[in-house]
């Protein structure tokens, strides 16, 4: 779904808004919404977390995450260290993932996310993955998302021949955050060039911005947006650091639900009509009650493992409720 013109707004007004001037963006985001999308919200459970609310249960294996490193990280950033692999199904050959691809499958599922930990310069080991995925694809017909890392035209050109669905990445706007946080010796510039990469190469563009990143504080989130904004993404995800046990950064106070808000309003503004969600990664706890709460006003149009209050919400505003068990990646395919 491409994107109307920006609307005619200072996002540093944005981020320096008292209480009563936050009130009135949070409305104007909300409305923009609503002009272009309705009263339809969709809430995502994927399958790599246990989910269970009044409203929904998640399923089993219906869309999962599959590690291609393994548990290997040669960044281990800060904030995750490798222990988000954790979650993952390893699958470390192109054998391995066909296989756990054809289990996954004969278990129900309906796609996946193929991920893994980065090699030295950011980005993943795909090129030697490209036939297994092109197999998954064509004899299993499986949805194939890929969180791509830095990455390369060629690279990309050959993900999109082999049938990828959709190419995910984190964008980050501060060369001071990718090398504090990211340890990863590279820039603003090589982000902005993998987006051109995938761009070219006719991918479906779901970009992810990490609000908070930089020990807790903004900092490139805008710059990020304004770089993902000249590559017509397919969807937008907004996601939030959160503190990781066993990681550098366990310790570091996450960004306020407010400050992650005008993120998601800054958003909704400079992409009216591009599918925006609140994705899985943000703080839990009455912080994540008050972060959903904030999103739905600021005008998203899907949230990953939403609280109950969240749902409640939503339903007190007169919104039709949608559940699915596929990654929230896939919002785009609900407005094509």
């Amino acid at each position: 779904m491409s994107k109307l013109t920006k609307l005619d707004v200072d996002y540093k007004e944005i981020l320096n808004a008292n209480k009563e001037e936050f009130g009135k963006y949070l409305a104007l985001a909300r409305n923009v919404a609503l002009k272009n999308f309705g009263k339809k919200i969709f809430f995502y459970a994927p399958s790599f977390m246990y989910y269970k609310t009044s409203y929904y249960d998640s399923r089993p294996n219906i869309f999962p995450t599959i590690s291609i490193t393994g548990s290997a990280c040669s960044l281990k950033c800060k904030h995750c260290y490798g222990k988000v692999l954790k979650t993952m199904y390893p699958a470390t050959t192109p054998e391995e993932l066909v296989n756990l691809c054809r289990k996954l499958k004969r278990e129900g599922a309906l796609g996946c996310l193929i991920s893994g930990g980065c090699l030295p310069d950011g980005s993943l080991p795909f090129d030697k993955f490209v036939e297994a995925i092109a197999y998954v694809k064509r004899e299993l017909g499986l949805t194939i998302a890929v969180h791509t890392g830095l990455i390369k035209f060629e690279t990309a050109k050959k993900l999109r021949e082999a049938g990828v669905d959709s190419a995910l990445l984190d964008i980050i706007g501060s060369d001071e955050t990718i090398k504090e946080i990211y340890r990863l010796n590279a820039s603003v510039k090589d982000f902005d060039a993998s987006l051109e990469a995938l761009h070219k190469a006719g991918l479906a563009i779901v970009p992810h911005v990490l609000v908070g990143l930089h020990y807790g504080k903004l900092r490139g989130e805008v710059n990020a947006l304004e770089m993902i904004s000249k590559y017509s993404p397919s969807a937008l995800i907004i996601i939030a650091f959160m503190p990781i046990r066993g990681t550098p950064m366990e310790g570091v106070t996450p960004p306020s639900p407010v400050d992650i808000a005008k993120i998601i309003i800054i958003a909704r503004l400079m992409f009216p009509k591009t599918p925006l969600a609140l994705g899985c990664m943000r703080p839990k706890g009455k912080h994540r009650i008050e972060t959903d709460i904030l999103a739905l006003k600021a005008g998203v149009n899907a949230i990953a493992f939403p609280t109950e209050e969240a749902i409640l919400t939503a339903n007190r505003l007169g919104y039709e409720l949608n559940f699915s068990s596929l990654c929230c990646s896939q919002v785009y395919c609900s407005f094509n």
